[in-house]
């Protein structure tokens, strides 16, 4: 059974959620890949990580290419698993200025599949 899409407060999120970006922000690789199941994928860019050490390394490799600030914008829940985060990320990347989707899909309490995009 699925929930029709709706826009939530940041405090609705799931708490797998919240403390991922949290850690995400401060750069936090254990708990950030924590918060993964152990066959989950992350899509950004066009490229999809698989399993914890892949995703270690992506999140290793994009904490050391660049330096931005990151604030979230909007959150809708879409089904009882699948979240929408939408953050607005300002840096030294190409463009300086962009607007991100992170498509989270839990199960079990960990985070399955992320995909992040315009």
């Amino acid at each position: 059974m699925s929930d029709d899409p709706r826009t939530i407060d940041s405090a609705e999120l799931p708490e797998i959620i919240t403390s991922y970006l949290e850690a995400h922000q401060a750069r936090d690789l254990d708990v950030a890949v924590r918060s993964y199941a152990s066959d989950a994928t992350v899509t950004d860019e066009g490229t999809t990580y698989r399993g914890p050490e892949e995703i270690r390394a992506w999140l290793s490799r994009s904490a050391r290419e660049f330096t931005y600030t990151i604030e979230m914008i909007g959150a809708t829940k879409l089904d009882e698993d699948r979240y929408d985060v939408l953050h607005h990320l300002e840096g030294n990347f190409p463009g300086g200025r962009v607007d991100l989707h992170f498509r989270f899909t839990l199960h079990d309490g960990a985070i399955t599949h992320l995909v992040i995009e315009e």
